[in-house]
């Protein structure tokens, strides 16, 4: 099958022509302040829950588990996903993104039933970073060991 390139190279044309073009400084900025925001907020826990009288590891348990329930329940009610298309990047902080990740394709599919559509989708996005993550790990851990002594 033979390609047309001027037929090709006009419709890369008009693509060009009509593809919005990407505010790159806003959104790196918006991505900044938001993903700070939140980073900001788990600090604000994290104190708090040291008020409190919990020893530092128990705080950032603490804190790690209040900003995962908090994500989730802002997915939930739709609320995170807005936040995303909004803020972009930032929203991806790794702990309040990868519950998002959880949660949005658990609540997409809970018609499809309790066990083939929620539990069986719930990690249809995060499962590929928790198997390259632990597989990371497990090389890195071995490289470790190996030049480490």
């Amino acid at each position: 099958m033979k390609t047309d390139q001027p037929a090709q190279q006009k419709y890369a044309q008009i693509v060009q022509q009509h593809t919005p073009k990407s505010p790159i400084c806003k959104n790196c900025i918006l991505a900044f302040v938001s993903g700070g925001l939140i980073c900001v907020i788990g600090e604000c826990f994290l104190q708090m829950y040291g008020k409190y009288g919990f020893s530092k590891d128990d705080a950032a348990l603490l804190t790690s588990a209040t900003l995962i329930l908090i994500s989730a329940i802002l997915t939930g009610l739709g609320i995170y996903g807005k936040l995303g298309k909004y803020c972009g990047a930032g929203t991806e902080v790794p702990i309040t993104g990868f519950a998002n990740s959880v949660v949005s394709p658990a609540i997409e599919y809970k018609n499809a039933g309790l066990v083939l559509g929620m539990a069986a989708k719930m990690f249809i996005l995060a499962g590929p970073v928790i198997v390259y993550g632990t597989l990371t790990s497990v090389i890195v851990g071995i490289i470790y060991y190996f030049v480490g002594r």
